[in-house]
């Protein structure tokens, strides 16, 4: 990845935006072709991308990185919700080198904490900013750039463990259910011990500290994109009651939901 930063030049860059939607139950999108760089980050429910005719199942707690000028097609989870964000960079014309550097990029990765924050930057400053501004510009070549640096680390931590890329598939598949530690570390194979280890060293955090991060997380998709009341959504995301909830989220954002959800709706 030595050539990334001559790749993802600023000046290749047009505009830059960030979106997030929950689609219902055999939701369909497209056929479309791709105009941009885009990074869609599946968070819960089930995504099947079609691109040139090639079916590819993507699942919870994985990004995917769509390059321009590919016929798309989109199935969504027939059991349930599906929630995705996304990042779309358009950008100038790419040279034959340019375009050649994309294509060998992976299509999936883990989504990784970094680039959930950068999403929630961009979604946040783009009342205030426009997508052609330096700002969003920076930000959505921040995020190609996170892409690619992902591809070492994920190598990396092949290398040192499949258990954590397990515990997390598992954390954002079901975490609307009750997890403990032990299920998540039988569910990687390993002791929970080991796991706490792996999860300090790899991610600067506990399993169960992630979980619950992972539940604010998508509770707060809810209370600011749906009108499900607090109480559904407390049960939905795994909480233990409402008082938890709010707890947990004060914790995390320093608001109760009440004053998220009155925000939101204020800002539309």
């Amino acid at each position: 990845m030595d050539n990334s930063s001559s790749m993802v030049s600023f000046s290749l860059i047009q505009s830059a935006w960030a979106g997030t939607i929950i689609y219902p139950t055999g939701g369909r999108y497209g056929p479309r072709i791709q105009d941009d760089m885009q990074l869609v980050l599946l968070h819960s429910g089930e995504m099947e991308i079609e691109i040139d005719g090639k079916a590819h199942v993507i699942t919870p707690g994985s990004v995917v990185l769509l390059k321009p000028e590919h016929h798309e097609q989109f199935a969504f989870s027939k059991r349930g919700e599906t929630w995705h964000r996304w990042i779309s960079i358009h950008m100038n014309p790419l040279s034959e080198m340019e375009r050649a550097y994309y294509e060998e990029l992976p299509l999936v990765l883990p989504i990784s904490e970094e680039l959930n924050r950068l999403t929630d930057v961009m979604l946040s400053l783009q009342n205030d900013h426009s997508s052609d501004s330096e700002v969003l510009r920076s930000l959505g070549m921040s995020a190609i750039l996170l892409y690619i640096s992902e591809i070492t680390r994920k190598r990396e931590l092949e290398e040192v463990h499949s258990s954590i890329l397990m515990a997390k598939s598992l954390i954002h598949s079901t975490y609307h259910e009750q997890l403990t530690l032990t299920k998540l570390a039988d569910y990687g194979g390993v002791s929970p011990e080991h796991l706490v280890r792996l999860f300090r060293l790899h991610e600067n955090i506990t399993p169960i500290k992630y979980l619950w991060q992972y539940r604010v997380l998508r509770s707060l998709e809810l209370l600011t994109h749906t009108g499900l009341t607090i109480t559904e959504i407390s049960l939905r995301c795994g909480f233990k009651s409402t008082f938890h909830f709010a707890r947990m989220v004060k914790q995390q954002t320093g608001k109760t939901p009440s004053e998220i959800r009155a925000f939101s709706w204020k800002g539309h």
